[in-house]
This record gives C-alpha cells, sequence and structure tokens, in this order.
C-alpha cells in the first residue's frame, strides 16, 4: 500500500496564530475566556481547555477578565458591549476574516446590499453579518437567490472556506439583481491551495482519509471533493479509522483541515504504519518539518499574498510572513504586482516569534547579501551599475542599487546644474561607485558616466569632422554676426558672409533658432574647439547659372542695393549684381545717382552686357521702353577717361571692400 499526502494540508496561517496566541495568552494570565470554540476541531478545543482557557457561549456572565475572539471572528457589537463590562480584548480573528469584515461595513456604509455566499449558522458568517447591521443576505445555494429584490447597488462576499465553483456560479445568478454589482472572492488563499490539492491527489488514488472536525467547514469542503473521484473517509481523530478497510487498495491519500493540528495527522499516519514502507513514510514526513535556525536563507513557496505581507511556507511547523518593508530597499515595489502565489523565493529568518507566534522572514536582506558581492566587484572592475532613485534626501539622492541602498551627492546627481532634484524620483540611470564599503557605505556617481559617455560622444563626433564635409545640423544660437549650430553635441559658427551670395544684415535673415540645417565644413581647429561652417557653398554661385538665366536685352527686376557716384548697383538675385551707370539711369542730366533713386527700391532695368567670367552685368533703367533690337551691346572699350573707366570696371569684391571702409 501507498500513501501519498496531499502538497497543502492542516494548519492555515489564521487557525495557527490564533492557536499560538491563545496559548501565550495563557502562560501569562489565569481565567481566560474564549467566546464560542476557537477552532472548529474538538482535540485541539479540549486541548486549550486543559490549558486553562474556559469556553463560553455569552459575555453576559463575565466583568473585568480577558476574552480571546475566536479565529471565525464575531459582530462588530461584541467589541462595544466588552468594553462597556472593562472585558479585555485578546482578538485572535483570521487576518483574511477581518479584511471582508471591513469590506462589508464599509460598502454597507456607502449604501450597498450586502450578499454573503456562505453558511448563514456558520460562526464566521454570523459574526461578518454582524459588521452591517446585521442585515446582510446571506445565501448558500440557488433557492434563496429569488427572494432578493432588486437593488440599485450589491456587495458581494464569500465565506473564507467557500467552494470557488459554488461562488462563481451563485455569483453570476447574483450579479443580476443589482444595478451596480461589487462583487470580492473572499475565500481564503489557504482553502483554494488544500482544495486544490485535494482534487488532484483525489483522482490520483484508491481512497481519501480527510481528517478534521465534523463540524469543520473547510474539512466538509475537502470531504465533497475527494467524493467526487474516489472512496473517501472522513475522520476526526485516529480513533474512527478503522485500518482494516484499506487492506484491498493500493494507493491511499491523506489530507486534512485547516484547523486540524499536526499530533493527529501523525497519529493517522502512525497507525497506517503497519509495514516498513509506511515506517519510511512516517520518516519523511517527520523530516518535512525542516530544523531552522536565526539567519538560516531558505527557499519557500508563496501560499497567500495582500498589499502588506505575503505568507511563504518554508517547512517549517509554523509558516512564514514576509511583510512589505522586508520585500524590498525600493518602497515603489509592491508586492502584490510582483509576487504570485506558487512562486519560490529565497527568504530569511529574521525571528521566529514576531510577536504574534509568526515566523519572520526577510527577503530584501537576502538580496542584500548577493547584491553587496556583486557591487564589490563591480567596485575592483569599475563597472557601471544601474541605480534607480526612490527619495530626496539632504545632501543628495537615495537610491537602489543591487537592491542595496546607496547615495549619490547632490553634485553628482548630473553633469550639469540642477536646482531641484525631485523630478529624478523613480528615475533609473547608470552611475559608478566612488566610495565603497562592503555593508557599510556605497556612495555613487552620475556625473562622472555622464561625463564619460559625453567625451565619447564628442570623440565620435570629432572623428567625422574633417575639410569640406557635409553634416546636418540644428540652429541654436543667433548673434550679430552668426549663428550657431549644433553638429552632434559640438557648436560650429556659420559666420554672417557664409550664409548667403547675397547681402545677409543679420543672420535672423536666413536662420532660426530650432532650424534642421545641411553645412560644411570649411575649417576646424580640435585644440580650440573651433569649427567654422558653411551655408551658402551648398548652393551654386549665381554667377554659374547667370549666362543661362540671363541674356542680353532681356528686361528684369531688381533691386538698389548701392549707390555711388557714377552709378547704381541693382541685385537681380541674391549675389548677383549688375552696374547701372549714372548715364544708364535717366535720359535726362543728373548729377548724381540719388537724384532718382533710393536703396531698396524696385526697379525695371534692361541688360545690356553679361561678363560672367568678370562677375559683371551692365544695365539700364533709360533703356528698358526700347525694343531689343535698338539696345545695342556694350563695346569693350568706351570713349570716356581712364578713371571713369576704372570706376565702371568695380567688382563685387571691390564693392565690399569699399563697404568694410565705410564701416
Amino acid at each position: 500500500m501507498e500513501i501519498i499526502m496531499a502538497d497543502v494540508y492542516g494548519f492555515c496561517y489564521g487557525v495557527e496564530r490564533s492557536i499560538n496566541t491563545a496559548l501565550k495568552t495563557v502562560e501569562n494570565s489565569k481565567n481566560i475566556f474564549s467566546l464560542g470554540p476557537l477552532i472548529h476541531n474538538n482535540q485541539a478545543i479540549e486541548f486549550l481547555k486543559n490549558h486553562g482557557i474556559t469556553i463560553i457561549d455569552s459575555i453576559d456572565n463575565i466583568d473585568n477578565t480577558r476574552l480571546i475572539i475566536r479565529s471565525h471572528g464575531v459582530p462588530l457589537k461584541i467589541y462595544e458591549k466588552a468594553k462597556t463590562k472593562n472585558i479585555d480584548i485578546i482578538d485572535c480573528t483570521c487576518p483574511f476574516v477581518r479584511k471582508i469584515q471591513k469590506k462589508v461595513a464599509k460598502y454597507h456604509n456607502e449604501g450597498y446590499e450586502i450578499i454573503i455566499i456562505g453558511n448563514p449558522d456558520h460562526p464566521e458568517v454570523i459574526g461578518i453579518n454582524g459588521w452591517c447591521n446585521n442585515k446582510a443576505y446571506i445565501i448558500n445555494s440557488k433557492d434563496g437567490i429569488d427572494e432578493i429584490p432588486n437593488c440599485d447597488k450589491i456587495c458581494i462576499v464569500a465565506q473564507t472556506t467557500m467552494n470557488v465553483e459554488k461562488f462563481d456560479s451563485l455569483v453570476k445568478i447574483l450579479c443580476k439583481k443589482g444595478d451596480e454589482v461589487k462583487v470580492f472572492n473572499t475565500i481564503c488563499n489557504a482553502t483554494s491551495l488544500r482544495q486544490k490539492a485535494c482534487f488532484e491527489l483525489s483522482q490520483k488514488v484508491d481512497a481519501m482519509i480527510v481528517i478534521g472536525g465534523y463540524h469543520s467547514s473547510n474539512t466538509e469542503k475537502l470531504v465533497s471533493i475527494s467524493k467526487q473521484h474516489c472512496k473517501t473517509y472522513h475522520i476526526e481523530t485516529i480513533e474512527d479509522l478503522d485500518i482494516n478497510e484499506f487492506q484491498n487498495l493500493s494507493t491511499i491519500g491523506i489530507t486534512a483541515g485547516a484547523s486540524t493540528p499536526d499530533w493527529i495527522i501523525k497519529e493517522v499516519i502512525a497507525k497506517m504504519s503497519n509495514s516498513e514502507e509506511m515506517k519510511n513514510i512516517m520518516e519523511e514526513y517527520e523530516k518535512s518539518f525542516v530544523d531552522l535556525t536565526r539567519g538560516d536563507v531558505v527557499e519557500g513557496t508563496v501560499i497567500s499574498i495582500n498589499k502588506n505581507e505575503a505568507m511563504i511556507n518554508i517547512g517549517y511547523k509554523a509558516d512564514g510572513i514576509l511583510p512589505r518593508e522586508e520585500y524590498s530597499n525600493d518602497p515603489s515595489v509592491n508586492i502584490n504586482d510582483t509576487l504570485n502565489i506558487g512562486d519560490k523565493i529565497n527568504v530569511l529568518i529574521m525571528k521566529f516569534d514576531d510577536g504574534e507566534g509568526n515566523v519572520l522572514l526577510s527577503k530584501k536582506r537576502v538580496d542584500e547579501i548577493q547584491g553587496w558581492e556583486n557591487l564589490a566587484t563591480a567596485y575592483e572592475n569599475e563597472e557601471i551599475v544601474e541605480a534607480k532613485v526612490v527619495e530626496v534626501i539632504k545632501g543628495g539622492l537615495s537610491v537602489v542599487v543591487n537592491n542595496i541602498k546607496g547615495f549619490v551627492p547632490a553634485s553628482h546627481a548630473s553633469s550639469k546644474f540642477m536646482s531641484d532634484l525631485s523630478s529624478l524620483i523613480g528615475v533609473v540611470f547608470d552611475v559608478k561607485i566612488i566610495d565603497f564599503k562592503n555593508r557599510k557605505k556605497l556612495v555613487l556617481s552620475r556625473k562622472v558616466v555622464q561625463q564619460k559617455e559625453e567625451a565619447e560622444r564628442l570623440e565620435k563626433v570629432w572623428s567625422k569632422i574633417e575639410k569640406d564635409a557635409v553634416l546636418q545640423g540644428e540652429v541654436k544660437r543667433l548673434t550679430d554676426f552668426g549663428a550657431f549650430v549644433d553638429i552632434g553635441g559640438i557648436d560650429g559658427l556659420i559666420h554672417i558672409s557664409e550664409m548667403s551670395w547675397g547681402r545677409v544684415k543679420h543672420p535672423s535673415e536666413v536662420v532660426s533658432i530650432g532650424d534642421h540645417v545641411e553645412v560644411i565644413v570649411l575649417n576646424f581647429d580640435k585644440d580650440k574647439q573651433r569649427i567654422s561652417l558653411g551655408l551658402k557653398q551648398l548652393t551654386k554661385h549665381p554667377w554659374d547659372t547667370a549666362t543661362e538665366k540671363y541674356n542680353i536685352g532681356d528686361v528684369v527686376e531688381g533691386k538698389v542695393v548701392k549707390l555711388l557716384d557714377f552709378g547704381a548697383f541693382v541685385e537681380l538675385e541674391a549675389g548677383l549684381d549688375g552696374l547701372v551707370h549714372i548715364s544708364e539711369i535717366s535720359s535726362k542730366h543728373i548729377a548724381k545717382p540719388s537724384d532718382e533713386l533710393t536703396i531698396g527700391q524696385s526697379v525695371k532695368v534692361r541688360i545690356l552686357d553679361i561678363k560672367a567670367e568678370d562677375k559683371k552685368i551692365s544695365l539700364s533703367i533709360k533703356k528698358v521702353d526700347e525694343t531689343p533690337q535698338e539696345v545695342k551691346p556694350v563695346k569693350e572699350k568706351v570713349e570716356i577717361d581712364n578713371s571713369y573707366r576704372e570706376e565702371c570696371e568695380v567688382s563685387i569684391g571691390d564693392i565690399l571692400n569699399i563697404e568694410k571702409e565705410d564701416e
């Protein structure tokens, strides 16, 4: 015969907490009362009686004493009444039951009709109902649902030991009873795990032995599940077990309700141990409760989670409690979001008694052990590590690196000055360790990393810079003499003279801050960190296409840009000026060009001659109205004195020099 134990069985967290709290109470006090049986197990209750705990059904006849509230909880009015009778309450209500009580009270006060899915005669359900002024609808089957009226708002909860499938099926029907429905699956995780383990095991064996009180709701659920798949024996103690009924069976499964003491489970296994194989099973069972000492690191399995803590099965006689503050050094980490039931995690034993009989565990301290080792290696090898900012503190930032708390001084928070560090909270960035003492001190710098990255980035940019290289950039700043362009982290200057082939009074005439432009490198000096850029060089000079666009005899429009004694220069397009000699301005005699023209004036001109190789165009205003046939090309030599010829042959370069001299 093979005996197989369910993966999860026996005392749950709430029951074990109640028993341990009660026993601790009787150690220091006498005349302790319990309002009803602490748990639904006759043997456990008898055990507690022998230790000085008296069970009562009412507090009417007691005053000035100590009263244990059992794990199932009680109605709210009991607390109020106990206060008037000067009764000191030792509250052993299961935390999962208390959660339901508070939820029911909250939604009842908000105007919701409360529906409890559970046994109306069970003390847990009676207690929960007492937190909504005993006005809840209690449903244990489909039979009573029709009696519930349609409501505006309903809140549905479950008895912690309710069968999951039953709860789901009833909820589907009950949801039709309200316009607004809040559903909370408050079935205890420990109950669900025991039911799941029982379900799986009962399909593999010839028979199941379910150990637990005959009045225990969660044990009855296990019995019901087992009967669906195999022959099932519900026993309360070893006296209820007839070994002869199992002689012809090859595999026996054993499970136990959440209120079944360990010693009863051991007795049942011992009675089944009539062979060497059974003895081995018993020995393995005993070994399953590991010996632990404070500071041990063990692997555990997550069996329940809430926002404040997780319950961990560590193979010890009591499950462990992992508080949120011992889960991670990062306060933003939500234990609900990062852990799942069934996860395997390593934890450190901090205390065997946290004040309520629980084993206190820490995950962050295990992480810190490995974290310090990793950081020691990173420090020796000058490696870059990743840090997350969790808080702004005096002098800088509190960060978490490899699950270790570290400090980034304000002066090392950034390579640029930051007046307000709060914008970095929650930000993850690379840092370098600048001061390290194993498990004592960890100082880090983000600035050092940024400076190195900046230097590497600039070096990469400089590697692309060579004369005549064409680069993309962004205009960052304008001055009277030019525009500064960012070409990848390095600023280069486009001098105003390199912006356009035409005249530019201010850089804003050509570019604006934020413009993305294509530029050419004219010159650079890496040592002095200077780069001269050109913009106009990436377009053709107007003189290169002048003969393609303009012909002798054409009438075009231009703008007067310069007035001299001998004539006026007219800009046909940016960078392309022609000269209107004073004699070609008007048919009448004028003393100087300004008698007829003004700077900026638009005029029509006729092209008299083009000398692209000399960058000269001769223009006429007075001949605009003549027909092309009447226009005669300008001769190479004209009958004028030498001084006039010199003036007539002024180039654009000469004009620029004149302008500089005028300035």
